[in-house]
C-alpha cells in the first residue's frame, strides 16, 4: 500500500458519514501514552484534522487543551459536536484557516485520506514555529486460531477485503512510508516513528459491528457484505464467541 493511494479513491474517504452513529459506538479509542506523549511539550492549542466523531478530540479536551476539528462529513461532525467539540466542516487541503496557528496537529485515523504532498504544506503553514504535526492509526491483531478462520471466511465471502483491511490483522503498518515522506518533504527538523500497544476484548456483535464502519467493508454490496458477516461471525463463534484485539496504535511525530 502506498501513502499516496488511499485519498484519490473518494467514495471510501467520504463513506463514512452513513455510519457515523455506528462509527461513534464501535471504534475503538487510543491508549493514554500517546495522548501523554503529544501533549508532552505543553501544547495549548490543537487541530484534529480528520476528527469524524471526535474520538481523539475528546481524549484532548479532557487534558484541557483547546482543540479545533476539521471534518469532511457535516453527519460526522455532528456528532463531534454534541459532545462539546467544535468542528468546521470542509476537506483539508481546502480548509480557510483564517490565518489561526496551532502548537499542534494530529489526525486519527485520517491523515490516509489527505493528499500527503498538500497535506503536508498545510500542516506546517497552520503550526506555530516549532509545532508537532502527530498522525496516527490503531492496527489490531487477532489470535492465530481466529485469524485463520476470518481469512477463510473472507475467501469464501468476499476476498476482494484485502490484507490492507482490519480484518487481516488490521494490514501492514504503512507508517514507515509516511516517515519517508515526511522526511522527504524538507519540511521538518525530526520525524519518528512510535509505537503503543494495547489490548481489548470484543465480544462477537460488537467486532462484526466494528469492522462494518470500515470504509472497505462499508461499501461492499450488501448481499456480500452480508454474507461476509455471518461468515466472520462463524469464525468468532469457533474460539470461544470473543474476539481478544491486540492493538498497536502507531504514530508519527513531525517537528518543525
Amino acid at each position: 500500500m502506498q501513502t499516496g493511494r488511499f485519498h484519490t479513491n473518494r467514495l471510501r474517504a467520504e463513506s463514512f458519514g452513513a455510519g457515523a452513529a455506528a462509527y461513534d459506538r464501535a471504534r475503538p479509542s487510543y491508549p493514554p501514552e500517546l495522548i501523554d506523549d503529544l501533549l508532552a511539550d505543553g501544547a495549548a492549542t490543537v487541530l484534529d484534522v480528520g476528527c469524524g466523531t471526535g474520538k481523539a478530540a475528546r481524549l484532548l479536551v479532557e487534558r484541557g487543551v483547546d482543540v479545533l476539528g476539521v471534518e469532511i462529513d457535516e453527519r460526522m461532525a455532528g456528532i463531534a459536536r454534541s459532545y462539546g467539540i467544535t468542528v468546521e466542516t470542509g476537506r483539508f487541503e481546502d480548509w480557510d484557516a483564517a490565518g489561526r496557528q496551532f502548537d499542534l496537529v494530529v489526525s486519527g485515523q485520517a491523515w490516509h485520506w489527505v493528499d500527503p504532498a498538500l497535506g503536508v504544506e498545510k500542516a506546517r503553514a497552520v503550526l506555530h514555529p516549532g509545532g508537532l504535526l502527530a498522525p496516527f492509526w490503531n492496527f489490531c491483531a487477532v489470535d492465530p486460531d481466529l485469524q485463520r478462520g476470518m481469512d477463510a471466511a473472507y475467501a469464501r465471502t468476499a476476498p476482494q477485503v484485502t490484507e490492507g483491511s482490519v480484518a487481516h490483522k488490521g494490514g501492514p503498518s504503512t507508517i514507515p512510508q509516511h516517515v519517508e515522506a515526511f522526511q522527504a518533504s524538507g519540511r521538518f527538523v525530526s520525524v519518528e516513528h512510535r509505537r503503543y500497544p494495547w489490548e481489548t476484548t470484543y465480544s462477537r456483535d460488537e467486532w462484526l459491528d466494528m469492522i462494518q464502519t470500515h470504509s472497505d467493508h462499508s461499501t461492499l454490496p450488501p448481499a456480500i457484505l452480508a454474507a461476509a458477516l455471518e461468515a466472520v461471525g462463524d469464525a468468532i463463534d469457533a474460539v470461544g464467541g470473543v474476539v481478544r484485539a491486540h492493538y498497536t496504535a502507531e504514530a508519527v511525530f513531525a517537528r518543525m
